[in-house]
């Protein structure tokens, strides 16, 4: 990986962990996905989770050295990113609870 792009991709990692904290901390969600989200607090953990796997993602790929921990450094943060997406998914859908059919 260049380093300009491992730059990039850190930056906007910053960017993914301030709006996942403000989500977390104030329940703040960026106004686009203000409709979607149902449950900030879930959306926030998804986000730090994402830049995280980010971040994981773009150490492990400036390596140079150590190709085995590399390749498990990357895995790690795709397998990281895939939770975040899916916690992230989790917090769209609605909290409702199913009613119950009493038989009459």
């Amino acid at each position: 990986m260049r380093l300009y792009l491992g730059v990039s991709v850190i930056l906007l990692a910053l960017l993914f962990a301030a709006s996942g904290v403000a989500a977390l901390t104030r329940g703040w969600v960026l106004p686009t996905s203000r409709k979607h989200v149902t449950r900030p607090r879930l959306y926030g953990w998804g986000q730090v989770a994402i830049a995280i796997a980010l971040c994981c993602q773009a150490t492990f790929g400036l390596m140079a050295i150590g190709f085995g921990s590399r390749q498990w450094g990357t895995l790690a943060g795709s397998v990281l990113l895939v939770t975040g997406v899916l916690v992230i998914a989790m917090s769209q859908r609605s909290a409702g609870r199913r009613q119950r059919r009493t038989a009459q």
